[in-house]
């Protein structure tokens, strides 16, 4: 068994501390956004309400300063508007001094004359922020000189408001915290603990256990589609390892047989047949036939490498398909001749098709010679390639004992090998269907097989009609093959006229 990759510890953060950070950090965050915002709306109102009631106390004493108002009746109104409005109002005169009996705790009026004289120069009224109060000034006139109506409100309510929203907002945050802690702990519960059981899960299977099952109920639709993955990925992972597995045996058992054939045949070579030519020579085909085996074998395991990688249907060319049947089919004439064997084969004419050539070779030869090797005894092979619909349609056909219904799905994998074990003249390794599996999936094309015990099978490709786009390709390829028979055909002349030149010398 291969050893298993050891599963490095994670040193990330926890969910847990994530969730719990994330939640406490947005509580925080909140509580800080509605205190400020709260703070500037409470400062923003409270202004806004102490300076309508200074301006509408203001405006009210002002309308009694007549030029005949007495002094006892000024300062009656103006003691009932602040004790009704609850703000604190004087009367001072441009130097400082107060026009009314001093019943109010304001002391430091000069500086607060010479202030007036800058805020009012070039207004009627004003509101500004003095020694912690808020003030609503308006020049007047009273006892025939000109002076400043001042009406007050301290700012110390506002101060002892924010300072109450700061330590309820405080509250809030201490509340918050403990609300986001309790709401990452259920959090985690409902989401980390189900996460956590299929991490878990997981390390078994890197660990090597395919039979480890993840779907189960949980709450979170994402969740599952993850473990119904992790099943699919699970099983697959199985199959790829058993194929691998299976793999390894086929190839070391293929590769081993020849190899000690190989060395067993030069052995009586050296030791017994060295001197003698006909049984050196028939040892010597022995080896050729065992490394030819061995030849073929490695070019398909490179082949399916290739195709697994990707390279199935890469670099495609226009080129006449009819003309490739022909060709391929011509390589087995030698068993018409050796074996007795009818090869029928019928070919519509210059049906083109775009598509790797080497490739499609590759499938045209492996469905042949795979019919060739299972044929029956009357070894019958009939290849085919005619028009279907607007697709071209290549059949191989034999008359062996067919393939059973069970055997269908699996006879494209690779190293699969019919019950049926004949000996042919077309050796395989075993890799032939799964080739030619991997590269028409690779193009594309749709393919099959058709088979009924006692009556043979027929393999089936069809081939796409070469693209409108790809139609000058295609006629450009006519052209070129056209070229070829007129090369062709003169060369015969020549060779022809040779022959009868130098028959008439002799």
């Amino acid at each position: 068994m291969r050893e298993r990759v050891k599963i490095k510890e994670n040193t990330g953060k926890s969910l847990n501390l994530v969730l719990w950070f994330c939640f406490s950090l947005f509580a925080i965050v909140v509580v800080l956004i509605f205190t400020v915002v709260q703070n500037a709306l409470v400062d923003s109102r409270y202004r806004k309400k102490t300076v309508e009631k200074l301006q509408t106390a203001g405006d009210t004493v002002a309308q009694a300063l007549v030029p005949a108002a007495e002094e006892a009746t000024i300062s009656k109104k103006l003691f009932d508007v602040c004790r009704l409005y609850g703000v604190v109002g004087y009367l001072i005169a441009q130097d400082g001094q107060s026009l009314l009996p001093d019943w109010t705790d304001q002391k430091n009026y000069p500086a607060l004359a010479e202030t007036l004289k800058v805020q009012l120069a070039e207004r009627k009224n004003v509101i500004f922020s003095y020694d912690g109060t808020l003030v609503y000034a308006v020049e007047a006139s009273f006892g025939g000189q000109q002076c400043f109506l001042c009406m007050s409100d301290s700012l110390e309510s506002l101060v002892d408001l924010e300072d109450g929203l700061g330590i309820i907002s405080f509250i809030m945050a201490l509340v918050a915290i403990v609300l986001a802690f309790v709401a990452s702990g259920f959090v985690a519960m409902l989401v980390t603990k189900p996460v956590s059981e299929v991490t878990e899960r997981a390390k078994q299977l890197a660990r090597g256990n395919y039979s480890i099952e993840f779907k189960d109920h949980y709450f979170c639709r994402e969740i599952n589609e993850l473990s119904e993955t992790l099943d699919y990925a699970c099983v697959e992972i199985s199959k790829a390892e058993k194929m691998q597995e299976e793999l390894v045996a086929n190839v070391s058992h293929d590769f081993k047989t020849p190899l000690t054939m190989i060395k067993a045949y030069a052995s009586m070579i050296r030791e017994i047949s060295g001197e003698d030519k006909e049984k050196r020579d028939a040892h010597a085909k022995v080896i050729i036939d065992e490394s030819d085996r061995l030849t073929a074998l490695v070019g398909d395991l490179l082949d399916l490498s290739k195709l697994r990688a990707g390279f199935g249907a890469d670099e495609k060319t226009v080129f006449n398909l009819s003309e490739e049947v022909w060709r391929v089919s011509e390589r087995f004439d030698f068993l018409k001749e050796t074996e007795s064997y009818s090869i029928e084969t019928e070919v519509s004419d210059d049906l083109y098709i775009l598509a790797n050539r080497s490739r499609i070779e590759q499938v045209l030869y492996n469905l042949i010679g795979n019919a060739v090797n299972y044929t029956g005894a009357d070894k019958k092979v009939k290849v085919r390639l005619f028009v279907n619909g607007q697709n071209s349609r290549f059949e191989v056909s034999d008359t062996g004992r067919g393939i059973g219904k069970e055997e269908i799905s699996t006879i494209w994998n690779r190293y699969y090998r019919s019950s049926e074990m004949h000996k042919r003249p077309v050796k395989g390794t075993g890799l032939g269907l799964s080739i030619v599996k991997g590269i028409l999936e690779a193009h594309g094309y749709p393919f099959g097989v058709e088979s009924e015990e006692g009556k043979g099978s027929t393999f089936w490709v069809e081939f796409f009609p070469v693209p409108k786009d790809d139609e000058a390709e295609r006629e450009h390829a006519e052209e070129q093959i056209k070229k070829k028979k007129k090369r062709q055909k003169i060369k015969k002349r020549q060779k022809i006229k040779k022959g009868s030149g130098n028959g008439n010398k002799m």
